[in-house]
C-alpha cells in the first residue's frame, strides 16, 4: 500500500504593514501643490544641510586637552563646597535631639567627607598627564581644604545635639576632689 503524499500548502503571504515596514517609502514629488508653512523658507534648510556636511573639526592639541582637563579637575575640586549649603540647611532643620534620622545625617555628613579625603589622588588620576601635573596640586589642595569645611560643619552639628565633651561636668569622672586650704567652723 502506496501512502500518499499530502502536498504542503505555500506559507501565507506577509501582512501589508510586514511589506511597508521592509520597503523604501514612496518619493513624494517636488511639485506640491501644498504651499509652505509660514516662516519657512528653502534658503534655511539648504544653508543647514551645507553646514552638516562641513569637513569634521580637528582634534584639540595636546595644550587643549590639558586646559580642559584642568577646568574639569576645578569643577571636581570644588564640587564639596557646592553641597555645603544643602548641607547646613538639612542639619539646621533635622534639629539638635537624638533621632536616627538626625545621627543618619550627621553619619552621611562625615562619611562622604572622610570618604573624598581618603581617595583624593584616585579622584584625580584620570586628570594626571604630564602638563597639567605641575598644575594638579592647588587643585588637590582645595579638594582637601572643602572636604574639611564640610568636616567642620559636621562637627557643629555634634556640638549642637550635644555630644562632643566641651564643658567641664563632661570631664567630671577625672576631676579631682578639691582639697580645702581652710576650714571655716560656725561658732555661737
Amino acid at each position: 500500500m502506496a501512502r500518499k503524499s499530502n502536498p504542503v500548502p505555500p506559507p501565507p503571504p506577509p501582512p501589508q504593514w510586514v511589506l511597508d515596514l521592509n520597503s523604501r517609502p514612496p518619493s513624494k514629488p517636488k511639485s506640491t501643490n501644498i504651499p509652505d508653512p509660514p516662516g519657512y523658507t528653502a534658503a534655511i534648510t539648504n544653508k543647514r544641510s551645507a553646514a552638516s556636511k562641513q569637513p569634521p573639526r580637528k582634534p584639540p592639541t595636546a595644550e587643549e586637552t590639558d586646559t580642559l582637563k584642568l577646568k574639569k579637575s576645578w569643577e571636581l575640586a570644588l564640587a564639596p563646597a557646592k553641597a555645603l549649603p544643602m548641607n547646613a540647611i538639612m542639619m539646621y532643620m533635622s534639629g539638635n535631639s537624638l533621632q536616627i534620622f538626625s545621627i543618619m545625617m550627621v553619619f552621611m555628613l562625615f562619611k562622604n567627607p572622610i570618604q573624598g579625603l581618603l581617595q583624593t589622588n584616585q579622584v584625580f588620576t584620570r586628570f594626571e598627564t604630564e602638563g597639567t601635573k605641575g598644575r594638579l596640586w592647588m587643585v588637590k589642595v582645595t579638594y582637601v581644604f572643602m572636604n574639611l569645611v564640610a568636616l567642620s560643619l559636621g562637627i557643629w552639628k555634634v556640638n549642637g545635639m550635644g555630644l562632643l565633651p566641651t564643658t567641664r561636668s563632661d570631664w567630671l569622672a577625672w576631676e579631682t576632689e578639691r582639697v580645702p586650704l581652710e576650714r571655716a567652723v560656725f561658732a555661737f
